[in-house]
């Protein structure tokens, strides 16, 4: 029996429909994404989903840290912190799911 998740499942053609309409380059795509992201103060789950795009097409840290450059004169300091610190704990939570995955490996 499938899991009910209309939030997710909302989200998720919501993407799929952006993405298809969308010409830009991957990589801009995602640093566009990561602009927006701080744009609205958003969460480290939000961060934590566009990690895995990220890395994918070759976005770098140096980049993610240029895009919040380029935004703090319009977010402002309080929204570029929370951001640098949201995707700060969004790696960190990327990096703890990857060692549980490599440590389950092992077993």
């Amino acid at each position: 029996m499938p899991e009910d998740t209309p939030v997710l499942d909302t989200i998720g053609d919501m993407t799929s429909a952006s993405l298809a309409r969308c010409t830009l380059s991957p990589d801009v795509l995602v640093l566009v994404r990561l602009a927006a992201l701080a744009a609205v103060d958003a969460r480290p789950i939000s961060y934590l989903a566009h990690v895995g795009p990220a890395v994918e097409v070759g976005v770098t840290l140096e980049d993610a840290q240029n895009v919040l450059v380029a935004v703090a004169p319009i977010v402002g300091t309080a929204r570029t912190m929370s951001a640098a610190a949201n995707i700060a704990e969004a790696l960190g939570l990327a990096i703890a799911v990857a060692e549980a995955e490599i440590e389950g490996e092992g077993e």
